[in-house]
């Protein structure tokens, strides 16, 4: 299996994207790359703790810092498709179970070459059993004591069992390249579009142009990275010219300022997963009858405009939509009241109590939660919001209560399956678990053929669609805020290669 001409098309695309993508503002500015001038990029922070190791990123902020100072043996396109970085091709053997990767002639920031040693010394480093690195299940299936090296430039990973889709884990979040023996990430060296300027913990990053870099200088000529945990610290710092990036906007703060002159909003759409999870493996909703009554009486329509204020798209129960290998041929969901009445009444569920867990741990959780219980009601069901420690969410929710408010961000509709669907997942918060569905699975990541991957895939999503647990309500849009001068921004959602990406955006 070789990187196909579609994801070298795909790459080439992402190389122009800073040319080709849509202005971010009006008036004079300019249209056509021009170089010089720092860019300030303001996001939520971490506070004094924290650390510019790539391997420890979780925050959005550190993610886009990260892939400022390195680079990944791959990335997710814009529709979630793996595209290549310091990979420049990868290769399998007819079993699946070697992968070849040849990659590119690339420099860290001190000169040395990117070299295969490198590679197998992050993958190690991040494998760790005494670290709890962040891409570490997604290296799992890596035999790392038996995987070498073949020269400087060609890395032989060997895989626990065959696996088609091992693109994905080159892509995975967290999984950068850094040099043989690197541990100290005060000063870090990386091979990615900047360079380390200083470093205030829970305060600012100054990053540097590195004219070498092997997918083109950057246009400006620094980055600074600025903290502002309150969004209207961060609006506030565009308007007043202090910033020309503000990270992550409320629907309503974007709909304030979006006929304004002062500031830009950046729709970064599919951006992200908006549901309700319903456990299928105890009462209520292991009755299949109930869980298709839920998806017939939720309003969806009403949600996106609720709860996203309009910034965001109609969901289908389904996760990854426009995503590689989404069935985008299942008909749309609509609500249907009387049917949802009838499956009620024949579950023997009419009145029935159910608690909907929620809570702050995400914007709109609450309010989404609200608007649901209102939408059960119309259909005989008393579903009652209770507010959990936000804290502790997503711990609580995992194996307690039987439905949920849930979101995700992007990633492959494979690594969606694997880490969430599969009887063995650690983070099922559904409790599909099916013996069958996981064969299906097992086939798909063993064949060869993307055509047959794609069917298999397509087989499973319509199973999830007709009996899974996951209420798949919208995907909500991402909102930024830019200043008219700030050029370039691409439409690519959160987790992927061209959001928060700052190698391909100048200054009008």
């Amino acid at each position: 299996m070789r990187l196909d001409r579609r994801a070298f098309l795909s790459a080439t695309a992402l190389a122009l994207a800073g040319c080709a993508a849509q202005p971010t503002g009006g008036g004079t500015t300019s249209t056509r790359p021009v170089r010089g001038g720092r860019l300030r990029a303001v996001f939520a922070g971490g506070g004094a703790q924290e650390s510019l190791d790539p391997h420890l990123a979780n925050l959005f902020l550190e993610a886009s810092r990260s892939k400022a100072m390195f680079d990944k043996l791959a990335d997710y396109g814009t529709d979630v498709a793996i595209v290549p970085r310091l990979a420049s091709k990868w290769e399998s053997d007819a079993k699946l179970t070697t992968w070849r990767i040849t990659l590119r002639e690339a420099t860290f920031h001190d000169g040395r070459p990117v070299r295969a040693a490198d590679v197998l010394h992050s993958y190690a480093r991040i494998a760790d059993d005494k670290r709890t690195f962040r891409a570490k299940a997604n290296l799992a299936l890596i035999d790392l004591k038996n995987s070498r090296a073949v020269g400087d430039r060609t890395v032989e990973f060997r895989l626990e069992r065959p696996y088609a889709e091992f693109p994905n884990v080159l892509a995975a979040f967290g999984a950068y390249i850094v040099p043989e023996g690197a541990e100290d990430f005060s000063r870090p060296v990386g091979s990615g579009p900047f360079t380390f300027g200083s470093f205030q913990p829970g305060r600012s990053l100054l990053l540097k142009r590195n004219p070498d870099y092997w997918d083109g200088a950057p246009y400006v000529d620094e980055l600074e990275y600025l903290i502002a945990n309150e969004e209207s610290a961060r609006v506030n710092a565009v308007l007043g010219g202090q910033a020309e990036y503000a990270h992550d906007l409320t629907p309503a703060t974007a709909r304030t300022h979006e006929r304004g002159g002062a500031m830009s909003i950046v729709r970064l759409n599919n951006s992200g997963m908006q549901a309700f999870a319903m456990k299928v493996d105890r009462p209520p909703f292991d009755d299949p009858q109930l869980r298709q009554a839920m998806f017939l009486l939720a309003d969806r329509s009403q949600l996106i405009d609720s709860v996203l204020s309009g910034a965001g798209q109609v969901g289908n129960d389904l996760f990854g939509k426009d995503y590689l290998y989404y069935a985008g041929d299942i008909p749309q969901r609509v609500p249907d009241l009387e049917k949802a009445r009838w499956l009620i009444d024949k579950a023997g569920a009419k009145g029935m109590k159910i608690q909907l867990d929620t809570s702050a741990a995400a914007s709109g959780f609450l309010e989404a939660a609200s608007v649901f219980a209102d939408q059960a009601r119309q259909a005989g069901l008393e579903v009652t919001a209770k507010v959990g420690n936000k804290d502790t969410y997503w711990a609580d929710v995992l194996n307690q209560g039987t439905i949920c408010c849930y979101r995700s961000g992007a990633m492959p509709i494979e690594t969606h399956i694997s880490q969430r669907l599969l009887t063995g997942s650690t983070t099922n918060a559904t409790k599909w678990a099916r013996p069958e569905f996981d064969a299906l699975y097992d086939q798909a990541i063993a064949s060869p053929d993307e055509a047959k991957r794609r069917e298999l895939y397509t087989e499973m999503q319509r199973t999830l669609h007709a009996e899974g647990g996951f209420l798949i309500w919208g995907f909500a849009d991402w909102l930024l805020g830019a200043s008219p001068r700030l050029r370039g921004v691409a439409n690519a959602p959160a987790n992927t290669l061209d959001w928060a990406r700052f190698d391909k955006v100048w200054l009008g």
